[in-house]
């Protein structure tokens, strides 16, 4: 009954703790490729209507930007993701050469491994033996290499994630350019692209554990000085034309 009792007093974060690290990966990703889709879109768009061209013509800029953008970012992205998964293969292949050829030695190496984190020489030993037995290869590349199929590159799912979230960012000053054409046009991005960028950066401080206060000024400051630059090109081109 007293044990119980106790149970029942236990306050939520006291029976488990919440670990950031396990969704920062894609989630910030898939901010920090909306906000680039977001703040490009939105500056391109606001020099174009800065230098006074037609909605015609900026409701074009915008779709053209964000299809351009969300290709680069996907070939940027397969590239680079290809370009790793291209070393973790070759790692792998090395890892599989060693066991076959040196395979006291690699067990020796796995054992340290294990030691060096904390166990005692004859358990990481044994340890070791045991895993060996299990998946040699398995246990190399998670303890040595840091390789496992959780975090095992995919070129596809990171270019298809970057491009859709470049994608979703880009859509929301081209709605203000739908919805507000006209004079008004420029003062709707700008408002626009300001509240997504404060949503955008509380999103990115909450995945991180951060404060959001800090996380949303700095977006939106920097954010805000990007798209004035743009608007402030744009008049100037517009001024000498």
């Amino acid at each position: 009954m007293a044990s119980a009792a106790i149970d029942d007093t236990k306050a939520p974060h006291d029976i488990g703790e919440e670990h950031y690290v396990n969704r920062a990966g894609w989630l910030r990703a898939a901010v920090l490729g909306a906000n680039d889709g977001l703040l490009s879109t939105a500056s391109l768009m606001a020099g174009v209507a800065a230098a006074s061209a037609s909605g015609g013509q900026l409701i074009l800029t915008g779709v053209a930007g964000i299809a351009a953008g969300a290709m680069s970012m996907a070939a940027g992205e397969y590239v680079s993701v290809s370009s790793q998964a291209d070393s973790e293969a070759a790692d792998l292949a090395r890892e599989k050469r060693a066991l076959q050829h040196h395979p006291e030695r690699e067990l020796e190496e796995l054992a340290e491994i294990y030691s060096q984190r904390g166990l005692h020489e004859p358990l990481a030993r044994t340890v070791a033996e045991a895993l060996t037995r299990n998946d040699a290869l398995d246990a190399h590349a998670r303890d040595e290499l840091g390789l496992t199929e959780t975090n095992a590159a995919n070129p596809v799912q990171a270019a298809a994630a970057s491009a859709l979230s470049f994608l979703s960012g880009g859509i929301a000053p081209l709605a203000a350019a739908l919805l507000f054409p006209g004079q008004g046009v420029l003062v709707a991005l700008f408002v626009v692209a300001v509240v997504m960028l404060a949503v955008l950066g509380a999103l990115g401080a909450w995945v991180g554990g951060a404060p959001m206060g800090r996380g949303v000024a700095r977006v939106v400051v920097f954010g805000t000085l990007a798209m004035a630059v743009t608007a402030g090109v744009g008049r100037a081109f517009h001024a000498v034309v």
